[in-house]
C-alpha cells in the first residue's frame, strides 16, 4: 500500500498554510504527487456563492472576478510553500463549483484528502459560502469514500504517525480507517488500539477481535498494543482525554453515518471529534 496522490484543499484561511507544510512533508515522505485544490467559489463560472441576484450584473461580475484573483493569490502561496528543500512532484487546480464537490470528484483519483477542522468561532451564518465551510470535513469524510486527514484549526504538527492512537470498535468503518492509516504509520511507531465500553458491555470486546487485530499489525510490521476501557462519560471526552495523556500525533477512526431526514449525516461521536479534535485524525467511512 503506499500513497501515490495526496489531495489538499487550499482556502484564504489562516491555517491553509499549516494543512499545505503537512501534506508538503507527506508528499516527500512518501514520494507522493500532491494536489493543491482551490475551489474558486463560483457556482457557474461566473456567479459567486453569496451573489444577490437583485444587484447588477456589474457588481457581480466585479464579484466574480475578485473570487478569481483570490484563488489566484492562494495557488500563488501553495506553490511558496511546496518549493522546499526536497524534490516534490505537484501541481494546483482551481475549480469552479460547490467546493465539496469539488473535493469529492477529484478526490477520487487520490489516495489521501486533506482539509482543515472548522473553526467555528469564525464562521458567519449569514454567508452562504460559510455554511457550505461549516460541513465540508464532514461531507468529504462521507462521500469521497477515500480516507480523509482532518488537520486542527490550532496548534502546529511537525510529525504524523510516530505515536498513534486507534480508536477500535471492531466496526467496519473503524477496520478501513485501520487500513487506510497504515502508509501513515512511521518505522518504530506506537500505535495504541483504543477500545471502549459502557458499563453492562462485557460481551463489547469479544466481538472486537482486538488480538487478531494487533497480530495483523503485526504481519505488516506495525508493533501494537490494545487499552480497553469502560467509561462513565461520553466517548469523544474520553478519546479526546486519551489523546492528550498519551502524546499522540495521529488520531485514527471510523466515521460512522446513519440517515436524518433523506441525509447521510456523521454519527454523534464522530461529529465531536471533529468539532473538538486537537490533533490530525484520519477518517474513513
Amino acid at each position: 500500500m503506499n500513497i501515490g496522490t495526496i489531495l489538499v484543499h487550499l482556502d484564504h484561511t489562516e491555517r491553509c498554510a499549516a494543512r499545505v507544510e503537512l501534506a508538503a512533508r507527506l508528499g516527500r515522505a512518501h514520494g507522493s504527487h500532491l494536489v493543491g485544490l482551490v475551489p474558486t467559489g463560483l457556482l457557474d463560472g461566473t456567479a459567486p456563492m453569496d451573489a444577490d441576484p437583485m444587484r447588477s450584473t456589474e457588481f457581480i461580475a466585479a464579484a466574480a472576478d475578485g473570487l478569481r484573483l483570490r484563488a489566484e493569490a492562494t495557488a500563488h502561496v501553495f506553490r511558496d510553500l511546496v518549493r522546499g528543500p526536497g524534490s516534490l512532484s505537484y501541481d494546483v487546480r482551481l475549480v469552479d463549483g460547490e467546493p465539496v464537490n469539488a473535493i469529492v470528484h477529484h478526490g477520487h483519483a487520490s489516495d489521501l484528502l486533506i482539509v482543515g477542522q472548522v473553526d467555528y468561532a469564525k464562521v458567519d451564518h449569514d454567508k452562504t459560502a460559510d455554511m457550505v465551510a461549516r460541513d465540508l470535513p464532514e461531507q468529504i469524510v462521507l462521500h469521497s469514500g477515500r480516507p480523509v486527514l482532518i488537520v486542527p484549526c490550532a496548534g502546529h504538527f511537525p510529525e504524523v504517525g510516530k505515536n498513534v492512537l486507534v480508536a477500535w470498535d471492531g466496526t467496519r468503518e473503524a477496520a478501513m480507517a485501520l487500513r487506510d492509516a497504515l502508509p501513515l504509520f512511521a518505522e518504530s511507531a506506537r500505535v495504541t488500539l483504543v477500545s471502549l465500553r459502557k458499563e453492562g458491555d462485557a460481551e463489547a470486546a469479544a466481538k472486537r477481535c482486538i488480538s487478531e487485530t494487533i497480530a495483523w499489525l503485526w504481519r505488516h510490521g506495525v508493533e501494537a498494543k490494545a487499552e480497553q476501557y469502560m467509561t462513565t462519560i461520553g466517548f469523544a471526552d474520553t478519546l479526546l482525554s486519551c489523546a492528550v495523556s498519551m502524546g499522540v500525533d495521529l488520531m485514527v477512526m471510523g466515521a460512522y453515518g446513519h440517515t436524518r431526514l433523506r441525509e447521510l449525516v456523521l454519527g454523534g461521536v464522530t461529529r465531536e471529534i471533529l468539532a473538538r479534535m486537537n490533533v490530525p485524525v484520519l477518517m474513513a467511512h
